[in-house]
């Protein structure tokens, strides 16, 4: 990686980057900056949305792991990102449905990888790249799925491990990462997304769901650091969604997962730093919106 400016998204299947981080991979590479996405399965356990490809699912041909390969590519493609990898190699580990499904128990899920062997496929791909910024997700995986909760755990196991000159130096040279980020959603941008769907009277996505505060992967606006105003990128972010179809329907402004949660599809995308120090202040909410912010590169 020659950009004096890099950073490695961690994430568990095709589309979570894009959901998640599409407008601040488009920006940064837009700006010369060296963007790794590594994902850790092929999501063969996801629903499919589009009804001529129903025979691909995991019960049925269960193809849909290369057919998603495809449409992470395609969305690469829209979004600039050269650099992108799977865990250990596509195929390595499985996608582990959601908790408490059989899909959990099949022998390469990537729920049951054993976490070192996981973990040194990640620190091989830091010590190559030497990013100075990872993002992922947080403890929880956002929402509870079983492969984001694993991919957090690699995530961070592997920031330790890579800088630790004693841990497998056949691996590469030891690395320290300095910005270490969870992906976050505010409850006042998630508010306002379901203000904006009542407006266009669509009901809100959140009913049934109880208080919004008790929905999991929303937080409060306090426990975030950072906006990345990436709106001139939009555009490369809606085609990135439209390169899954698999798994998103785009309608507009809002988007609709295979689980019909809808969100306004945000080109600002919000993030928790929790190793690092934080960087200077760039708006009214106190929040960073570089997340190289403070780093002297």
């Amino acid at each position: 990686m020659t950009s004096s400016r890099r950073v490695l998204f961690v994430h568990a299947h095709p589309d979570d980057e894009t959901i998640g981080n599409g407008a601040t991979m488009a920006r940064y590479v837009a700006e010369g900056a060296g963007v790794t996405l590594l994902t850790c399965t092929l999501g063969e356990e996801g629903e499919i949305l589009v009804p001529d490809l129903a025979q691909l699912a995991a019960d049925q041909a269960d193809q849909l792991g290369g057919y998603r390969i495809g449409e992470l590519r395609d969305a690469m493609a829209a979004l600039g990102v050269t650099d992108s990898r799977f865990l250990g190699g596509a195929g390595r580990y499985r996608d582990s449905g959601m908790m408490g499904t059989r899909a959990n128990e099949h022998p390469r899920a990537f729920w049951n990888a054993d976490l070192d062997e996981a973990t040194a496929h990640a620190v091989a791909v830091i010590r190559e790249v030497r990013p100075q910024v990872l993002a992922t997700y947080d403890e929880n995986g956002g929402y509870g799925h079983p492969d984001h909760i694993q991919a957090h755990r690699v995530a961070m196991r592997a920031v330790d491990a890579a800088a630790d000159p004693g841990y497998r130096p056949d691996l590469g040279a030891a690395w320290e990462i300095a910005k270490v980020y969870w992906n976050a959603m505010p409850r006042s941008v998630v508010q306002a997304g379901i203000d904006a769907m009542a407006a266009l009277g669509e009901a809100s996505v959140f009913d049934g769901l109880g208080d919004l505060d008790d929905v999991s992967f929303v937080v409060p606006d306090d426990v975030v650091t950072t906006a990345v105003d990436a709106r001139a990128h939009a555009d490369r972010k809606d085609a990135a969604m439209r390169s899954h179809p698999t798994q998103i329907t785009v309608d507009g402004p809002f988007f609709a997962l295979s689980n019909n949660l809808g969100l306004e599809v945000m080109a600002t995308e919000h993030y928790r730093l929790v190793r690092g120090e934080r960087g200077p202040a760039a708006g009214p909410d106190g929040w960073e919106d570089d997340l190289f912010a403070g780093l002297d590169l």
